[in-house]
């Protein structure tokens, strides 16, 4: 490396991968709850606890869109956007956890 160039960044998706790491790392709810603590603002927490709520409702089937706005205040913008992640996406981030929570029941 020539020491007069700048040093070189690390690849965009090596702290996302760190994070997951990290997320891995996590035992129990208990130490799920202080590290959102840690790691979000309250109102980040919130975001992501509105999104896992829809995430459930969809999931269940038999409300529209509406409904589920009228019944938990997220707009109707993070509810498509949170419906495109569970059915079309190729992540399947939702899709696991969901399966995941129902096979623990």
């Amino acid at each position: 490396m020539n020491p007069h160039s700048a040093p070189q960044s690390p690849a965009p998706e090596a702290p996302i991968d760190a994070l997951a790491t990290l997320l891995s790392a996590i035992w129990s709810e208990a130490e799920a709850r202080a590290v959102l603590r840690d790691l979000c603002t309250p109102a980040e927490v919130r975001t992501l606890a509105e999104r896992w709520q829809v995430a459930k409702l969809l999931d269940k089937g038999g409300m529209t869109y509406r409904d589920i706005h009228d019944a938990t205040g997220v707009s109707t913008t993070t509810i498509v956007r949170v419906a495109r992640f569970l059915k079309e996406e190729q992540n399947g981030g939702y899709r696991l956890l969901l399966d995941r929570m129902k096979d623990a029941k």
